[in-house]
Order: structure tokens, then C-alpha cells, then sequence
């Protein structure tokens, strides 16, 4: 009776030592991370290693909800951002989005900053054990007195440059890491403001943030076809130096919504050819849900097509619901928002916005797809 006794607990310490490692990513259960890719077809995503197709479901972690922006707090304020990710898998997400700002990740045109690039490995390594996928969004400027004085003195051959130094370096330190979708250019570039525009910054700001950003301030006779095209040879070629397994995309401004009959600049047959899949920005607008998935249908060019962004801001939640559930059978995925507040978090701050957001967030958590809850592995 003593030995059996002794089996039994032996065989219960053992129970509890394998799901105890299991619970941390440590038992052989435990299977890896898989790659995102395209699919052979190269009309959807699948991960590595099998062709089960993949549809994103996630957010944009652009910033935190008093605005400020990854860098601003990320070095002082590591233990928001874990608990931001842990938050943002409890809303059911297989993907987050973030966005890098220039100023911050080149010290100078040819050297790039090796404190913010540590950083991003911390952050790829806690993307690997909440099991949430990267879209690496780069070359921002959205707080204009962040952007170097040197930067914007740069001319265009020499931007160029120094934004090919920036994801070569980028790249650099995402390219063995499971966890890194992909590389998106850029957030909302235009090619040009036609021959009188010198500001890099299009436009006025948006609350404070400059999300549109031009790629030249000289034209020199080009079309805008001509100096897109040239840009993403240009960035994806360095990208692919260091990294040739990535896909790689540019987030859209959705001309096609603005303007009927407008095409998809960075999606022209030439333009288009290094990137990957498409990712554009769509916010349904009020009473207009039929002319806003017809504009969508417009970036279906034979590539996935992701809608980057998405958030009930012209349109009420409902019609926002309808549209993304009208849009299932054109994209392979959707990236909304979370700026670093919970549900109850919105709905005790007892103000339009961040109800508005608790709101949508439910609706986000609810429609979350089941196989894009992967498991999370708790470091």
C-alpha cells in the first residue's frame, strides 16, 4: 500500500510539473509560432509549414489614450505595454500593429539608434509569448517637434537613404522572429503635393499627430506613379537585404472612398509589383455603406487585402458592424484600435469617447474569430 501510495503521488507531481510547463511554453506540447505568409495562389495568408489560411483580427497600437506615443513611454513604463498586450489577446487578437517614428530609430541619416532597436527586440520577444503577430508599421512622423531638424533637410535622394537605413536596421532585428507579419513602408504616404508643396507634413494635424507624410517635395516632371514606384523599389530592395522572407505592404489612404473612379496608387501594376498584399484604411461613413464596400472592392487586385485600419468614427457602430461583416468576402483580415484602456477602464471614464470605445471593443471581443485565439504562453 506505501508504494502504491508513493506511484500515485509521483504520478501527481508529475501531472502538475508538465501542465505547469505547458502553462509557461516549456512542455513539448507547446508548438511553435508559425510564420504568417501569402499563400501559393498568393490571394491569401496561411501560416508556415501548412496552407490553413489565416485572417487577421486585431488592433493598432499607435498610441496610449493620452496620446502619447509608443516611444514616449515604453522605456519608463515596460510593465504598461506587457499588460497592454495581455489585453489586447483577452479582445481575442491574432495581430497587433505598431508604429515606429523616424526620429526615434535614426540617430543621424546613416546610423540608426541601437537603444530603440533593443527595445524592439523586448517588444518582438513579448509579441512571441503572448502569441500576437507584428505589423511593423515605420518611417513615422506623427508628432512633428519629434522629426529631426536634419531629417527634413534632407533632400530627396538623401531621405530616401536614410529611410532605407532605418528598415535595414529594423529589419535587422525582426527577421528571425516568428512573431514579425510583416513590414508596412509607411502609414498613409501621397507621392507628392504637385510642384509648389515643400512640406514633408501635408495639411494640418490631426489632434496633434501628422499621419499622412509626402515621399518628395521635388516632383522634377515625374508622374505620381513614377516617384511611388521608384520609393518602394527602393525601401522593399533594402528590406530584402536583410530580410527576404517578410511580406511587405504600404498602409493606403482609400482614394477610392474619397473620389469615384479613383485607383489604388500603390496597387498600380508597376508600382505595386515588390509589395505583397494590400492594406487599406476604411472608416464607413453614415447612410453610405453600399458606395464604401464598392470603394473597397476597388483594392481587390489579386492579392490579399487587408482593411489596416477600421473604427466607428463617421458611422454609428451598427452600420461599422454591418460593414465589416459585408466586407468577409473581399479582405483576409481587420486591424482596429486599443489605446491601452479597458472595457471597464472606458466605461468607468463616463465620457462619448471612450463609451463609444468600450462599445466597440465588446463588439470586437464578440466577433472575434475562435481560431484566432491562439494560446498564450506565459512567460
Amino acid at each position: 500500500m506505501p508504494d502504491r501510495r508513493l506511484a500515485a503521488l509521483a504520478i501527481l507531481a508529475a501531472t502538475c510539473l508538465a501542465t505547469t510547463a505547458q502553462t509557461r511554453g516549456e512542455g513539448p506540447e507547446k508548438s511553435p509560432l508559425a510564420r504568417i505568409r501569402v499563400s501559393e495562389d498568393r490571394k491569401h495568408f496561411v501560416l508556415d509549414g501548412s496552407n490553413r489560411r489565416f485572417v487577421l483580427w486585431g488592433v493598432n497600437y499607435d498610441h496610449d489614450d493620452a496620446g502619447r506615443l509608443l516611444e514616449d513611454y515604453w522605456a519608463d513604463e515596460w510593465a504598461k505595454v506587457v499588460e497592454d498586450f495581455r489585453e489586447i489577446k483577452d479582445l481575442g487578437a491574432n495581430v497587433v500593429r505598431i508604429h515606429l517614428q523616424t526620429g526615434r530609430f535614426l540617430k543621424s541619416a546613416d546610423a540608426a539608434d541601437e537603444g530603440s532597436l533593443k527595445r524592439l527586440g523586448d517588444l518582438i520577444r513579448l509579441a512571441e509569448s503572448t502569441r500576437l503577430y507584428l505589423d511593423v508599421t515605420g518611417l513615422g512622423c506623427y508628432h512633428e517637434k519629434d522629426v529631426p531638424v536634419w531629417y527634413d533637410a534632407l533632400d530627396e535622394a538623401a531621405r530616401w537613404d536614410a529611410q532605407a537605413v532605418f528598415w535595414k536596421a529594423v529589419a535587422g532585428v525582426c527577421k528571425d522572429s516568428p512573431a514579425v507579419f510583416c513590414y508596412d513602408l509607411m502609414n498613409e504616404p501621397i507621392a507628392s503635393g504637385g510642384e509648389d508643396e515643400k512640406d514633408w507634413l501635408p495639411g494640418e494635424p490631426l489632434g496633434d499627430m501628422h499621419f499622412v507624410q509626402r515621399l518628395t517635395i521635388d516632383v522634377k516632371g515625374r508622374t505620381n506613379e513614377q516617384i511611388a514606384g521608384a520609393w518602394v523599389k527602393r525601401l522593399s530592395s533594402a528590406i530584402k537585404e536583410v530580410d527576404d522572407r517578410r511580406p511587405i505592404t504600404v498602409g493606403e489612404i482609400p482614394w477610392a472612398q474619397v473620389f469615384k473612379g479613383a485607383k489604388p496608387l500603390f496597387q498600380d501594376p508597376e508600382v505595386g509589383k515588390p509589395l505583397d498584399f494590400v492594406a487599406v484604411h476604411f472608416y464607413p461613413k453614415a447612410g453610405k455603406l453600399d458606395e464604401t464596400l464598392e470603394a473597397l472592392k476597388v483594392y481587390e487586385v489579386g492579392k490579399p487585402l487587408v482593411i489596416e485600419e477600421i473604427f466607428p468614427l463617421g458611422a454609428s457602430l451598427e452600420e461599422t458592424e454591418t460593414f465589416l461583416d459585408r466586407s468577409r468576402a473581399h479582405v483576409d483580415g481587420w486591424i482596429s484600435f486599443y489605446w491601452g484602456r479597458t472595457i471597464p477602464e472606458c466605461e468607468q471614464a463616463a465620457d462619448l469617447p471612450h463609451a463609444v470605445t468600450a462599445a466597440w471593443l465588446k463588439r470586437l471581443r464578440a466577433l472575434a474569430p475562435a481560431d484566432s485565439r491562439l494560446e498564450v504562453v506565459v512567460p
